[in-house]
């Protein structure tokens, strides 16, 4: 599989940025945590421990069994998820959150993931790290069927993929998407009864399991897993 560093880039013409600004590279990080009240705490602690994976921006997206709740921000983790009042409005036992890689175009907030689409099968939020090689193409078969694009990231197209979907499911509709992308991609979905990790085929991109008493944690690296006191269970399956 040839991967191209720079295929995910969205031109101007299909919503994009000339700067290159929408490139998601393999660096992200990504982080999620299932079963515990901290879930929101523990997830900015592990989104500390990947820094290095992204400085543009971050977010974490958390569900507190009736509602979601998001923030996203510009700039490091330490600046903006290090104070209680941030951290409290981010209520739930579910909680994802993501790092971005430092580009040289524009940074702008509507590429800061985890993205959020409200499905009619339930809320869904996505993190990536990868690069999906036929972005470009699903996006502009999405755009002339009617879509309509939030960002300028190649990630969104896996949500309107779903959004698109017959499957009764989310999961059915996630794997539906999963079978048209291409490329190197580490995932993490968040949904109101579920954390979804998902590899590409040929596992070019890491993804661990952890297990924190009884809550479990998806993380890009093992480091991550330690600085919340996780233990290693496995590599996610690719």
């Amino acid at each position: 599989m040839r991967i191209a560093r720079n295929e995910g880039e969205i031109p101007a013409e299909l919503g994009g940025w000339p700067g290159g600004d929408d490139t998601l590279r393999e660096e992200c990080g990504v982080f999620g945590v299932f079963g515990n009240e901290d879930a929101a705490a523990l997830t900015a602690l592990g989104l500390h421990a990947l820094q290095h994976r992204g400085q543009e921006a971050a977010g974490i997206v958390t569900y507190d069994g009736a509602h979601f709740h998001s923030e996203r921000r510009l700039g490091l983790v330490g600046d903006n998820f290090n104070k209680a009042e941030v951290i409290g409005r981010l209520k739930g036992h579910i909680a994802l959150g993501h790092n971005r890689y430092s580009t040289t175009g524009d940074t702008i907030l509507r590429n800061v993931q985890p993205l959020f689409a409200d499905l009619d099968t339930g809320g869904f939020a996505l993190a990536h790290n990868g690069n999906l090689t036929n972005a470009l193409t699903l996006r502009r078969d999405l755009i002339s069927s009617g879509a309509i694009c939030q960002s300028t990231s190649d990630t969104e197209v896996i949500l309107h993929l779903m959004a698109r979907s017959q499957r009764r499911r989310i999961v059915e509709r996630f794997v539906e998407a999963l079978r048209q992308i291409q490329g190197a991609y580490a995932l993490v979905c968040l949904t109101n009864d579920m954390l979804i990790g998902a590899r590409d085929p040929v596992g070019i991109r890491p993804l661990m399991l952890g297990r924190l008493g009884s809550a479990y944690v998806l993380a890009s690296e093992t480091c991550a897993l330690d600085i919340v006191g996780a233990e290693l269970v496995r590599e996610i399956e690719n």
